[in-house]
């Protein structure tokens, strides 16, 4: 039986699309890669009714409560590869399988690019990380770092002081205008121009090393690493802004038709509440477009999971 939507992603804004797609009756199916960006982070933060909660216990609550609609399945699998037949969609996944559907929606999120110094990439999640709303709290009052090689970066160092009263910015040589210098001076964020060596720390960060040596003991690094698009999005030449996000429309349908996106990879806003708002968004899109075709066209008016005991 074909699809009514399948859902390329189980994070918080695929799992959201499926709930609400669910509760409009419409027939679901979530593929899910079982390889979650916020993989790496000990808790999600700054989610009502969920803060404090392991990224593993988050999607096994969210799929536990999607089982409640019939019309919904789950299937851990990738999706390789999404072509248009006709008026449907078939998309292929990594275990072999294929199905048909009306509508795609890709929740895939981005590919954080974390920069190649050495410890980094065992720290992030930990004690590097991108988002202080996300991640601040614990650490409050604590020593930070900002990698901010640009005059943008070097200024949002001011919000992180919200936090804490000891921030010190590294420029990793770059020259940063003088007035913004001076904006750090005055808020008593240090500049710190040598490069970064490597840092330092098992599970969570005690110091970056410098290229000279010098070593300063930092137990929180924030930094805005470059983001490409998932394998997929790169695999379907989806059309992206000049930001480097899939360009969508007020419906949230990409440049390939029927093929709609919500979450990380349309828009720099990042955060699993906002995920999550933007799954639920496109789904209620989707569903809304869905009735309406089947109505005109005089289909069912009821769908799996109608009954009500």
């Amino acid at each position: 039986m074909n699809q009514d939507v399948v859902i390329v992603g189980g994070g918080p804004a695929g799992l959201s699309a499926a709930l609400t797609l669910g509760r409009g009756r419409k027939k679901v199916l979530l593929c899910d890669s079982g390889a979650p960006r916020n993989a790496a982070a000990d808790e999600v933060h700054n989610f009502v009714t969920r803060d404090g909660t392991p990224p593993r216990e988050f999607r096994r609550i969210a799929r536990e409560q999607l089982g409640a609609y019939p019309s919904v399945s789950l299937r851990d699998a990738a999706v390789v590869d999404v072509v248009r037949e006709g008026e449907l969609l078939r998309v292929r996944t990594d275990d072999g399988a294929e199905h048909l559907t009306r509508r795609v929606l890709l929740t895939v999120g981005v590919v954080d690019e974390v920069p190649d110094i050495p410890g980094a990439r065992g720290l992030w999640g930990h004690s590097i990380a991108q988002c202080p709303y996300c991640h601040g709290w614990e650490v409050r009052g604590l020593p930070w770092g900002v990698l901010a090689p640009s005059a943008k970066l070097a200024e949002w160092a001011l919000l992180l002081t919200g936090w804490t009263d000891d921030v010190i910015v590294f420029s990793e040589g770059a020259d940063l205008p003088p007035d913004v210098v001076a904006r750090l001076s005055q808020a008593r964020v240090r500049v710190e121009p040598r490069r970064i060596r490597r840092l330092l720390g098992e599970t969570h960060l005690e110091a970056v090393e410098l290229e000279d040596g010098a070593r300063l003991a930092r137990r929180m690094l924030f930094m805005h690493p470059r983001q490409r698009p998932a394998p997929l999005v790169e695999r379907l030449g989806l059309a992206l802004d000049e930001q480097g996000f899939v360009r969508v429309d007020e419906q949230k349908q990409s440049s390939m038709p029927g093929v709609h996106v919500a979450g990380d990879a349309a828009t720099p806003l990042q955060a699993a509440i906002v995920a999550s708002s933007a799954g639920m968004m496109a789904a209620a899109l989707l569903n809304h477009a869905l009735t309406v075709e089947a109505a005109l066209q005089g289909g069912p008016s009821t769908r799996p999971g109608a009954a009500r005991p």
